[in-house]
């Protein structure tokens, strides 16, 4: 695998768990975890994107109530 550009989001500022970021030369997108860098998930721009749709619309909020 090609050396990719990790970016992590600003809102993280100095914080210890970070999700990264990477475009990939074959137009995927790879994500991974600061406490575990070696595990890298990859999906596409338009996976990514109705997953974040579905977060922010609170889709998702059932899994972080207890």
């Amino acid at each position: 695998m090609p050396d990719l550009y990790w970016q992590k989001s600003t809102y993280s500022a100095e914080a210890a768990n970070c999700v990264y970021v990477a475009a990939s030369d074959d137009g995927t997108i790879k994500l991974r975890e600061s406490d575990r860098p070696g595990s890298i998930l990859t999906t596409t721009p338009e996976s990514l994107r109705t997953f974040i749709r579905g977060i922010k619309a609170g889709e998702f909020d059932r899994f972080t109530k207890s």
